[in-house]
């Protein structure tokens, strides 16, 4: 659970490391089963619905850079979602009642690997309020070197920025006075945790080191935190609770909200979206 001192660390920088949450046995087994998707994904030759593949991949190297949606893809991602330390000390930040709203498992392979630019999750997803954020599960050790996440501490309670460009949402900030300049690494060794909140500036550089960079992405949200962009229907939207019982009361804040629409043509991950991206500022083009 998480002392005094790291909750308020959370509150005012927006981010923490949380190391030793996960055993060794559990990341050996999220390894393993991880592993196993990158040899299914030598027989893709373009993105799927499952697989975000690097470019240069084959069949040969395969090069996946992100499994889509992990937790529907097998129970061990299910059961890390669930995982009762993590539950706990969710809670400890945003409240008992939870539902989650996302999954990914974003790798950075030896060598190379796909930037992520700078932009702030509350731009894809915003809600009626902002209790929620992002649980990053390091299955290797997260450096700078190897693409360590990088996040601007503080900025969750500042501005939203424009993640449009001439008129179309490209998944990254593009306000040129844009400061990153006091960015720092969030380093946390295997089967530790990253955490930060959905407003909070960050992104990722490519992996320069001669090791990987897994982290499985779970976002979390307060129970009474509604999808300002709807909710598919009442049946799936409480099947994402976790913690707590369903509720028809949406809290409201003061939060400032844009509309991640309309989309590029070259719409999907993240990645994708942000090749639209005109000037990139942390590496080579994401795709």
């Amino acid at each position: 659970m998480l002392t005094t001192q790291q909750i308020e660390d959370y509150r005012r920088l927006g981010y923490l490391a949380v190391p030793n949450v996960y055993s060794a046995n559990e990341v050996a087994e999220l390894c393993r089963v991880t592993d196993e998707f990158v040899e299914q994904s030598r027989a893709a030759t373009a993105h799927t619905e499952m697989f975000d593949l690097e470019p240069g991949h084959t069949a040969d190297a395969p090069r996946l850079r992100r499994l889509k949606s992990p937790v529907k893809a097998h129970s061990v991602y299910d059961a890390a979602l669930r995982h009762k330390k993590t539950l706990g000390i969710v809670s400890q930040l945003i409240g008992e009642g939870l539902r989650f709203n996302g999954d990914k498992l974003n790798m950075k392979s030896a060598g190379y690997g796909s930037p992520v630019e700078w932009h702030q999750d509350w731009a894809f997803y915003p809600h009626t309020n902002d209790d929620l954020l992002a649980v990053g599960i390091a299955l290797d050790e997260m450096t700078l070197e190897n693409g360590a996440l990088l996040v601007v501490p503080g900025s969750h309670r500042g501005k939203l920025y424009s993640h449009h460009q001439d008129g179309v949402f490209v998944g990254a900030i593009t306000e040129p006075d844009a400061d990153f300049s006091n960015a720092a690494p969030i380093t946390v060794p295997a089967g530790g945790i990253t955490i930060h909140h959905v407003r909070m500036v960050h992104g990722s550089a490519p992996n320069t080191s001669g090791k990987p960079r897994r982290l499985l992405l779970f976002q979390y949200c307060a129970m009474d935190a509604f999808p300002i962009m709807g909710v598919p229907s009442w049946d799936a939207f409480n099947a994402t609770v976790l913690r707590g019982e369903p509720t028809h009361e949406a809290r409201v804040t003061e939060v400032p909200v844009r509309i991640p629409l309309p989309m590029p043509e070259r719409a999907g991950s993240i990645y994708e979206i942000q090749t639209q991206l005109k000037t990139p500022t942390l590496g080579r083009k994401a795709g």
